[in-house]
């Protein structure tokens, strides 16, 4: 009987382990697979800036999966930017169009400028989640006519 009791309070024990802080962003819509994909993660205060809490992946054609560790609970927003040559930075044309893929969470609409806190903002509670946001180009294939 205590072997049974025994076995079933480390089962119980076991069960209440907290998942671990990781954070999965889906970027689709990688056209290439040269480079690398960015993402940071931004408070408001940071967001449209730099952000101290950034990842890359490896560029995959279509979706490439970036991983973030220990990100603790907040409301936070993605910005992010497929960097196609490596350089660590939006590469830009006249005007300041991006001629790189550029997304940001909640597939926040980017119009004449970038989208809003209030558009991007996501609630992450510390555990483990995916999000998942779309790449959009405004130079060469996918750019809007």
């Amino acid at each position: 009987m205590k072997r049974a009791l025994l076995a079933l309070s480390s089962l119980v024990v076991i069960g209440a382990v907290p998942a671990p802080a990781v954070l999965h962003v889906d970027v689709s819509n990688v056209r290439g697979h040269s480079g690398t994909v960015h993402v940071d993660i931004c408070t408001q205060a940071q967001f449209l800036k730099d952000c101290p809490r950034s990842a890359d992946s490896p560029a995959v054609v279509g979706v490439t999966r970036v991983t973030l560790n220990g990100l603790p609970p907040g409301r936070y927003a993605a910005q992010v930017f497929y960097d196609e040559n490596g350089n660590h930075k939006v590469d830009r044309a006249l005007f300041g169009i991006p001629k790189e893929g550029v997304g940001f969470s909640n597939d926040a609409k980017i119009r004449f400028s970038p989208p809003k806190w209030e558009e991007a903002v996501f609630d992450y509670d510390g555990g483990s989640r995916v999000i998942k946001l779309r790449l959009r180009y405004f130079i060469g294939p996918d750019a809007p006519r």
